[in-house]
């Protein structure tokens, strides 16, 4: 079969939640100024109340709410497909499949959970939210589901993405988002940063810095992220749980399972189901894919460290580059974040995820290639699991073996094709 689709049935009603079964506890989250495990009443002028519950809960099984579900319907279950013309164009005994995220309305996973914290949110009687966004994926995700629950937004968006990707910006527009260039004049983190370099590109980091900021000035406005802590890739686990129900229905067990991974969340999403069966014995090896222009999980530290520029998060144990690490201006804005989830990190560091870094050039040929042959233009991020799966297809034509390779393509290229037109001219 090329493409293998649940019914809406069959969407689940649950997401999973992976540290009801790691053998290993997640290492505290410390409040800065006492180095202490902090409370949920230390976040509470950030995030919504359910949402700090879930990030801290043990509970392996959180109910969707029904509006959520709600939304979800109008593009999930979303397919899992079969790359034939891929398979037959790099003449490999693998058999490749892709869980494709580019079909919902923002073209990527991300509203897998944008959905779940706006809906908590406005359930807590919050009025308006602040993010931060890199490639843009993110803060559409937020626009599209701040629009389906009534909340302003806004969105803090890294200056070098702002001007690289225009079209995303007017999405989040169109969705009655007000969008922000990051670093700006708006809050004191920015104007410090401005102060030091006028022509700052912006990083994550800096762009999270205003968004809290912003977040704790008002008690009607909560801050909400895209990736890196659990109660994200919980809500992502979604992917993974409908994976295993399409690969079930047609007698498949995956060998490899590669994502991308900037902050961790539609890699986490991913493999969350998936990680409990290679802890009891089963073999599958997860590989997280970053650039070589921000290779947190291949060359940074594992160790506790913001999660934002000014230092205004909590410290997280973390892989990390450094809080005030600026990357390159690639264009996987998406992966240019300086560490990564916790969860991730911790699966690193014990062995069970492998992490591997591309550059750029060989990222955008494996896109042009997976192009050609599907149909599909990936997003430069997903771009990162399509370079992987190639590689891991060609080692087994070399080797003779058959194995099944699934990716997880986390979204579309569509917004991105002024990158693909410098890598097609040799300007990248």
């Amino acid at each position: 079969m090329r493409v293998i689709n649940l019914s809406q049935k069959e969407i689940p009603r649950k997401w999973y939640n992976l540290l009801a079964d790691l053998p290993w506890d997640l290492p505290a989250v410390l409040h800065p100024a006492t180095n202490e495990p902090v409370s949920e009443d230390d976040l509470a002028p950030v995030f919504a109340r359910e949402l700090i519950r879930q990030e801290f809960t043990k509970e392996r099984w959180i109910e969707i709410p029904e509006p959520v579900l709600e939304v979800y319907g109008s593009w999930r279950p979303t397919p899992l497909r079969r790359a034939l013309a891929l398979e037959k164009a790099l003449n490999t005994p693998a058999r490749i499949y892709f869980k494709d995220e580019s079909v919902s309305p923002t073209g990527s996973h991300k509203p897998n959970t944008a959905v779940a914290q706006a809906y908590y949110n406005r359930r807590e009687g919050v009025k308006r939210i602040t993010t931060e966004t890199g490639a843009g994926q993110w803060g559409s995700a937020m626009a599209f589901a701040s629009s389906k629950f009534d909340l302003e937004c806004r969105v803090f968006m890294v200056r070098v993405s702002y001007e690289q990707k225009p079209y995303r910006k007017v999405m989040m527009r169109i969705w009655g988002a007000d969008v922000v260039p990051s670093p700006s004049k708006e809050t004191n983190s920015g104007r410090k940063i401005l102060e030091a370099d006028p022509n700052s590109p912006g990083s994550l980091g800096i762009a999270i810095s205003e968004a809290v900021e912003s977040a704790v000035q008002d008690p009607d406005t909560r801050y909400v992220l895209g990736s890196v802590l659990n109660h994200v890739l919980l809500h992502q686990s979604i992917i993974g749980l409908e994976l295993e129900k399409q690969l079930a229905m047609i007698g498949e067990k995956p060998d490899v399972m590669i994502g991308c991974v900037g902050g961790g969340s539609n890699f986490g999403g991913f493999v969350y189901p998936f990680i409990p069966k290679k802890l009891h014995g089963e073999e599958i090896e997860f590989i997280a894919v970053e650039p070589k222009a921000c290779p947190t999980l291949t060359e940074g530290q594992y160790r506790y460290d913001f999660g934002d520029t000014a230092g205004l998060t909590p410290l997280l144990k973390m892989f990390t580059l450094g809080y005030d690490f600026v990357p390159s201006p690639i264009h996987a804005g998406g992966l240019r974040y300086h560490g990564m989830a916790p969860v991730v990190s911790l699966l690193v560091e014990k062995g069970i995820v492998t992490p591997r870094a591309y550059g750029q050039d060989e990222v955008f040929e494996s896109a042009v290639m997976f192009a050609k042959a599907e149909g599909i233009v990936p997003a430069p991020e997903s771009a990162h699991a399509v370079k992987c799966a190639i590689d891991e297809a060609i080692a087994c034509r070399e080797e003779g073996r058959e194995k099944v390779i699934v990716f997880a393509l986390s979204g579309h290229g569509l917004f991105d094709l002024s990158a693909y037109e410098r890598f097609l001219n040799g300007e990248l």
